[in-house]
């Protein structure tokens, strides 16, 4: 059998980074290693294995399980992916837009399976991006229960993987969002756990140690990202799934070594099966991988660029101001967004958006959305006639919409055909008082594009804030489908759709917001302009979600809260600015009674916004103390801007914030390393207390700062 195949290595990838796929003498297909140009090779790291690499592509079918030791809850050792063999690869490069394509064609002769794995790289970029294809090449119908979106083996470069790796995973959840942890490996389950007898009779424990998702909050609990990083940050592999909703990655262990699998919904985890006719086909969601040489800092940095290049292209980076946090909290009126709109536009804001509630006469609107019609009763003076005010002040209107629900005791729950809801044996899903629009139907579709078109084309809304706080872990089997499918399906739509509005309202702003970040994943972020990152509304709490943010989404889509009080000191509304200059501004609180000395404050740090925001669309973030932990005193977060063109200095954003311990911290800026003459400006609140200083021994700024809770602003520039 085996001579039918002649073994070989397709080495695929660009300048930046090499996938290595081998094909062995029996046509088994893997994906032995990812590396940066000019990385070394791969020492042996197994006592006992000469290779740890697993199937390109682990698929299964309903009732089958795994063919090895380990649990058939894994991802991993499927009969089908152990049976694939290989037929044909196509590479494919498109010079337009710097991209390269590979295509991996198997077979399993036995179902009569074809599956394609399709590996994509950008130029330049040390990232490469995975998914699968299942075709149905038989004549009967079959259910796929799984298909993997990646699989690496052999993640590890040491003999004692077991103490030299760490893995870490980062928390999301409602007021705390992208807070990374780390767990060493056999606190995990992953160890040593020893081979006795003959090695090939053990190739791998039971443990796995698994991170997902199931249902439409896709980041609720956790982002869906993972680590795995050598103990003295010199190799770090950092990995993305995107998908608006279910997922699953798994670490665990095979052939004494470390292994990565990742997916999007399956059977086990999340009520995912897909029916295949003869001739159908089904794709996985993607996900994303890079393996650097270096500490997390690196890795982050390339997932930044990557994240950069599968985004739509969205020339906005306006500062926004949104009535809602610590400011209106969903009871517009005339009368209270007028008393705003001055400050607001003196401010240097470009966009003022009305949050929640301008649809509905009182407070009781929760199960009564659906129509979107403005309030009579808020607005007398007539809806139109407001936003005109708002235009008339230099200032673009925005408001807020949660496309996907509608109210129970709304009209339109009667008006849209059962078949346009979430379901579950023929009855509407009932969540929190709402029922969930299922944007298969061509009705929703009808019905939302007529919604937004009115809000834009009528009301001339320049901005959309879509929301989103129920969640719906059932899916939805309308269609004679398992719930999994019809979730992912709805998932789908709803993303293609938002896409078609940007397509046909082309300046509008569409924001991403889901309680806050459980829907801040790079499915939705590849689509939407920007992202709401919290709905925390502690400062100094939201400062350890700032500094961390940038881990989960690019700067310049990182919507930050800024919400001054009249009633906090200088230092706190100093505080609540910082926690957004490094991202994207979303400007709220209480402009309308602070007196001028605050709101002069408030202002300055917006003009060093409206300096500093050119840059931040290409740089890369770094973080001077490690990622910030949710308690710890000192939090910091760098920007390392792109080289400037016609300078040959290097410039730093650096945001410090001290919130306990000592009065002083040095803060190693491992981008300016080695540089011995380096200036350290204090941009915002530029006059408060600040002692900052170049250490050039240490490559580090010894900061030294107020006794009270403070944040500060500084930029470093080699001379």
């Amino acid at each position: 059998m085996g001579s039918q195949f002649n073994k070989q290595d397709i080495i695929f990838g660009n300048d930046a980074v090499k996938a290595i796929i081998r094909v062995d003498e029996n046509g088994a297909v893997f994906l032995d290693d990812i590396v940066t140009t000019g990385t070394k090779a791969r020492p042996s790291a197994s006592r006992y294995f000469d290779n740890h690499s697993l199937p390109l592509a682990e698929i299964r079918l309903t009732g089958e399980g795994n063919h090895t030791s380990k649990s058939s809850k894994s991802l991993v050792a499927s009969y089908i992916g152990k049976r694939l063999q290989y037929r044909k690869h196509q590479e494919e490069r498109h010079a337009e837009s710097r991209v390269t394509t590979l295509d991996i064609e198997m077979y399993d002769d036995k179902t009569q399976i074809t599956v394609t794995s399709h590996l994509t790289v950008y130029d330049d970029i040390p990232v490469v991006r995975s998914s699968a294809t299942v075709r149905n090449d038989s004549d009967e119908k079959i259910t796929v229960s799984q298909v993997s979106s990646l699989v690496v083996g052999g993640l590890a470069r040491s003999k004692e993987w077991w103490n030299d790796y760490v893995i870490s995973e980062a928390n999301n959840t409602w007021f705390r969002e992208a807070q990374w942890k780390d767990t060493s490996l056999p606190d995990a389950g992953i160890d040593d756990f020893g081979i006795y007898g003959m090695p090939d009779a053990h190739f791998a424990s039971i443990a796995s140690y698994s991170v997902s998702n199931h249902g439409t909050f896709s980041t609720q609990g956790h982002l869906p990202m993972g680590m795995l990083k050598r103990r003295d940050n010199t190799e770090t592999w950092l990995w993305q799934i995107e998908n608006n909703g279910s997922w699953r990655w798994e670490i665990g262990d095979y052939k004494d070594n470390v292994y990565l699998a990742a997916s999007g919904p399956n059977a086990t985890d999340h009520e995912w099966w897909q029916k295949l006719s003869p001739g159908d086909s089904f794709t996985s969601v993607t996900a994303a991988v890079c393996h650097l040489e270096g500490n997390a800092d690196t890795a982050f940095a390339a997932l930044t660029q990557y994240r950069r290049r599968i985004r739509r292209p969205h020339e906005d980076n306006s500062i926004f101001f949104n009535d809602y946090m610590n400011c209106l909290m969903g009871d517009p009126s005339d009368e209270k967004v007028l008393a705003l709109v001055d400050p607001v536009a003196k401010s240097g804001a470009e966009y003022f958006v009305i949050d929640c509630g301008w649809y509905a006469d009182d407070s009781n609107w929760w199960d009564d959305v659906g129509e979107w019609e403005p309030s009579k009763k808020r607005f007398p003076m007539g809806f139109e006639k407001l936003l005109g005010k708002i235009r008339e002040k230099g200032l673009k209107p925005g408001l807020w919409i949660e496309p996907e629900v509608i109210g129970v005791r709304s009209i339109m729950a009667k008006n849209l055909p059962d078949e346009a809801f979430f379901q579950r044996d023929g009855k509407r899903i009932l969540e929190k008082n709402r029922y969930h629009l299922d944007f298969r139907h061509p009705a929703v579709i009808k019905r939302m594009d007529e919604v937004i078109d009115r809000l834009v084309n009528e009301y001339g809304a320049c901005y959309l804030k879509f929301d989103y706080n129920v969640e719906i872990v059932q899916g939805t089997d309308v269609g004679g489908v398992s719930g999994g499918v019809g979730q992912l399906d709805h998932n789908r739509a709803y993303l293609a759709w938002v896409g078609r509005l940007l397509d046909r309202h082309k300046d509008l702003v569409i924001e991403n917001c889901s309680s806050g970040a459980q829907r801040m994943d790079y499915a939705s972020l590849a689509v939407h302009t920007l992202q709401s990152t919290s709905d925390q509304q502690d400062p100094v709490r939201y400062a350890a979600i700032a500094a961390a943010i940038p881990t989960a989404v690019i700067p310049e889509q990182g919507a930050t809260w800024a919400y001054p009080q009249p009633d906090w000191s200088d230092e706190t509304n100093a505080m609540t600015v910082v926690n957004s200059l490094l991202g994207r501004i979303h400007l709220s609180g209480r402009l309308d009674i602070m007196p001028e000395e605050q709101l002069k404050l408030i202002y300055d740090g917006m003009k060093v916004y409206q300096g500093i925001r050119g840059d931040i669309p290409s740089a890369l973030p770094f973080w001077p103390l490690g990622l910030p932990k949710w308690h710890d005193d000192w939090l910091s977060l760098g920007l390392m801007t792109a080289p400037s063109k016609d300078l040959r200095s290097k410039k730093c954003y650096v945001s410090v914030w001290r919130r306990g311990g000592q009065e002083q911290c040095s803060l190693p800026i491992s981008p300016l390393k080695g540089e011995q003459n380096v200036k350290v400006e204090l941009l915002y609140p530029a006059g408060f207390a600040s002692e900052a200083e170049w250490d050039a021994t240490a490559s580090a700024i010894q900061v030294r700062l107020s006794p009270k809770v403070c944040a500060r602003l500084y930029c470093l520039q080699v001379e």
